[in-house]
């Protein structure tokens, strides 16, 4: 599973234990992914964007998940940058892995739901602590993310996801039967059930 967080992998997370299976969470550089495969967001297609406000509301409500989101929104999630919060997944994914769902869902929340800048370190130490993480955890994790190891790790697990055909976010690949499926988007889940005969 290679994801910036999203409706799938909130669903993904409730479903785990129901389908059996080992959920495993990859941060992955969606920026990196996007300039490496010519890929641009949807929204910057107007007529898409009005589509994806209606969507993304459906969603919210038939998966359950606070988001809150309007029009003016998406100039705000361009300009957002998420490397800091993904070297500082990364990191955790590094030190503490049992952080890792916990704290990609917190950030997720802030970014979505309550629109904090989570590229600013007194937000992502927030988001930390909201997580679970102590505060000598989370500053000690903040302090490798500017590290050559968090950051060639970050950018290891982003190729990766190319190699595996990843094009955008949220990208899931399942491996089933010795071969991996990719899908793409947060309205594969039926899809990814069939494959694993589930």
């Amino acid at each position: 599973l290679i994801h910036h967080y999203s409706f799938m992998m909130q669903v993904l997370c409730r479903y785990q234990h129901i389908w059996n299976i080992d959920l495993r969470f990859r941060p992955a550089f969606l920026g990196g992914i996007m300039q490496q495969t010519g890929n641009k967001p949807p929204a910057m297609l107007p007529k898409r964007a009005e589509y994806l406000l209606k969507d993304i509301k459906r969603m919210a409500k038939y998966y359950q998940v606070p988001v809150k989101i309007s029009g003016d929104d998406f100039q705000r999630i361009f300009r957002a940058s998420s490397l800091a919060a993904m070297r500082f997944i990364t990191a955790i994914d590094m030190t503490k892995p049992e952080y890792l769902e916990p704290l990609s869902r917190e950030f997720w929340i802030r970014f979505w739901s309550q629109h904090e800048d989570i590229s600013q370190p007194a937000n992502i130490l927030t988001v930390a602590q909201q997580a679970g993480l102590s505060s000598e955890l989370s500053q000690k994790v903040l302090e490798m993310i500017s590290s050559p190891t968090v950051k060639d790790r970050l950018k290891e697990t982003t190729d990766e996801a190319i190699k595996y055909g990843a094009f955008g976010m949220p990208a899931v690949v399942a491996h089933y039967n010795g071969e991996p499926h990719l899908f793409f988007g947060s309205d594969r889940l039926e899809l990814l059930g069939s494959v694993i005969g589930e």
